[in-house]
């Protein structure tokens, strides 16, 4: 049995779904204590980009079409490390299943191969014991049950079971896994997708997890969804105001029923709340009137409002870059005000709010890209989770890029700094990668979980210091972590350390501020050393040490 159009699209909707329901579960197998962009929370903005392209296409179109839509959608809505390697693995797919009008056993294993292929390709050092492990694994049992069956849902099967015993040996490929006793986070989400793909396959209903409690919603809020078929086309509210009994309540809710549905009828003291979705308001309001004088009146007419909602994603889909007006620009992603504003008055023509737990989508910024009225825009991530997904911008955008691979806010300044508008773009983006690299980073943060990790025990809310991106150690105090932090990386200069820049987050109380700074002009008088209210969330403190010219 092949897999159809409708199928697929079925399955990457409802595996998105479950994976948003579960994502808490996957970050929570993140082996670094720090606050983290997290795993199943980039997984499953990815696919829930792909989902919502996918909800406006017809049911009739063809596996290649399916595939096509969901690849470009998770490309463009690709957030963090994790999500990147996930839309790649999908973009590879759904080249193996391209011109396909149903997916046969030989197409999957194919499209599985091109999707692993491209994955790996795209990762500098590729590790096994991850995702991509999983991918893998998954896509040889693809091929071999091609051989075996013509079925394409049991072949599916096949390939979630190896994918999940990929998944428990991870650990074993993965010291750090081992030790901390968990599997791997991006594997899990795989597997995850892959199996509710398989339900959907099947006909069966997708996973809820047992410890998700149903939200309660308002009586009176019923959501429609893009996808949904409207049969009534008018939301109508109104409330019937005088003297009722719940027998007349009970007679209004049986009119209603008869001329729509999603009836809500809810009678308190002396006023009825009335919701229905009806093709004749007026008959609604006509029966209320019956019961006494009606208020808070309100029709909404859903298709018209769908078809709205439908023609504004498609009319943001494709961003228009701007014309250019100079030759060099500039946008880097940052967090905190005061970060941002320092940003901004060295040269970044546009910030993308984002950073450590707040990864932005490589289409978030690619549209920052479009934005900048230049010929070749320079990009600074400042976080080591966002520069797989600004590449990813790049590949696709019509504007030429240039990726700086800057992993902290110090970095990036120093970077910004060292630009030279008279030079080429090679000979740029060499003095800016040279000036980044010189740069000494450090970080104060809060650990997120109780973890072991790099030979240090961490409790959760204990204060770690980053040392140029690696923990350096862990304490109780934010004002002796930043300074120890600090006196650390004026060391590694080997005393040509002669810039201090400190950026005080947005948790930080005044008191503990101003007695870090007395410390540190005190104990480190010999080099200039400057306070920003830097207002960035996650990171106590960011801290930057650099030699002078």
């Amino acid at each position: 049995m092949p897999i159809s159009g409708k199928m697929l699209k079925d399955a990457f909707i409802s595996a998105s779904l479950t994976l948003g329901d579960m994502k808490k579960q996957i970050d929570e197998l993140n082996v670094y204590p720090v606050p983290d962009g997290d795993t199943g929370t980039n997984m499953s903005l990815t696919l829930a980009n792909a989902a919502k392209e996918l909800r406006l296409i017809s049911d009739s179109e063809d596996v290649s079409k399916v595939a096509s839509v969901a690849a470009s959608a998770m490309i463009r809505g690709a957030r963090g490390n994790s999500g990147v390697i996930t839309s790649l693995l999908f973009r590879g797919f759904a080249k193996g299943l391209d011109g396909c009008k149903e997916a046969t056993c030989d197409n999957i294993a194919t499209a599985m191969e091109i999707g692993v292929d491209s994955a790996y390709k795209a990762v500098m050092r590729p590790t096994e014991g991850t995702i991509l492990t999983v991918a893998r694994v998954s896509a040889e049992k693809a091929r071999e049950s091609a051989f075996l069956t013509n079925d394409s849902v049991v072949q599916w099967s096949d390939m979630v079971s190896a994918a999940e015993a990929a998944l428990e040996k991870t650990p074993e490929q993965l010291p750090i896994l081992k030790k901390a006793g968990v599997v791997d986070a991006g594997g899990k989400g795989l597997c995850i997708i892959l199996s509710e793909m398989l339900r959907a396959f099947r006909g069966e209903p997708r996973t809820i997890p047992t410890e998700m409690g149903e939200k309660p919603k308002s009586k009176l809020h019923i959501d429609i969804r893009d996808d949904e078929e409207i049969v009534f086309s008018y939301c109508t509210e109104y409330i019937v105001n005088g003297k009722t009994t719940d027998a007349d309540a009970a007679a209004l809710r049986s009119y209603l029923e008869s001329i729509g549905n999603c009836v809500v009828v809810v009678h308190d003291d002396d006023i009825i709340k009335i919701h229905v979705h009806t093709n004749n308001p007026g008959l609604a309001f006509e029966k209320g009137l019956t019961m006494g004088y009606l208020s808070n009146m309100k029709v909404d007419n859903m298709k018209l409002q769908r078809d709205m909602r439908m023609r504004e994603a498609r009319k943001n889909a494709v961003p228009v870059p701007a014309a250019p007006e100079k030759k060099y620009g500039f946008v880097a992603v940052a967090n905190g005000q005061g970060v941002m504003d320092m940003f901004t008055d060295a040269g970044v023509d546009k910030v993308v709010a984002g950073g450590q737990s707040m990864n932005p989508s490589s289409d978030d910024i690619l549209r920052a890209v479009y934005s900048v009225p230049a010929e070749t825009v320079f990009v600074l991530p400042n976080n080591k989770n966002i520069i797989m997904a600004a590449e990813q911008a790049m590949k696709l955008s019509e504007k030429t890029m240039c990726v700086m691979h800057t992993t902290s806010i110090p970095q990036g300044l120093s970077a910004l700094m060292a630009f030279d508008p008279d030079a080429d773009l090679e000979s740029n983006r060499d003095l800016m990668s040279a000036a980044f690299e010189r740069t000494q980073s450090g970080l104060v943060t809060f650990a997120a979980r109780n973890s072991s990790f790099g030979g240090h025990d961490i409790k959760a809310g204990d204060i770690l210091a980053l040392e140029n991106g690696r923990l350096a150690f862990a304490d109780r105090d934010i004002t002796r972590a930043a300074y120890k932090l600090t006196r650390k990386l004026v060391k590694n200069l080997r005393g040509a350390a002669s810039f201090v820049t400190i950026l005080i987050g947005s948790d930080v109380p005044v008191e503990k501020a101003q007695e870090l700074e007395g410390i540190v002009r005190s104990k480190l008088s010999n080099v200039d050393v400057n306070f920003v209210r830097g207002g960035q969330p996650v990171y106590y403190f960011i801290i930057s040490v650099e030699a002078g010219a």
